[in-house]
């Protein structure tokens, strides 16, 4: 096994992750800026404010996109192992 075929499948599994985990992050993100826009605003600084909005979001679109995630894992996943016997080589 040569060291740019390690780094490619390190960097392929990477990408993977963060695709599948892309569009959590964004709502996160998106959430967390509005509502610190909010309690920028009415200068109400509680914790649990921020926390509680980001954790239904994220857990919303998860649920959502769980089929789609589920999807491109297997799919990923599939591929490497039907590739091991040429990478072995």
């Amino acid at each position: 096994m040569s060291d740019t075929l390690i780094v490619d499948l390190a960097r392929n599994a990477m990408l993977m992750a963060l695709g599948l985990a892309a569009p959590m992050l964004f709502v996160a993100l998106g959430i967390g800026l509005l509502v610190s826009l909010v309690q920028a605003v009415t200068q109400i600084q509680e914790q649990t404010l921020a926390f509680v909005p980001k954790l239904i979001a994220v857990a919303m679109v998860f649920l959502v996109g769980l089929p789609w995630m589920t999807q491109v894992a297997m799919k990923y996943t599939t591929e490497l192992i039907r590739s091991l016997p040429g990478l072995a080589s």
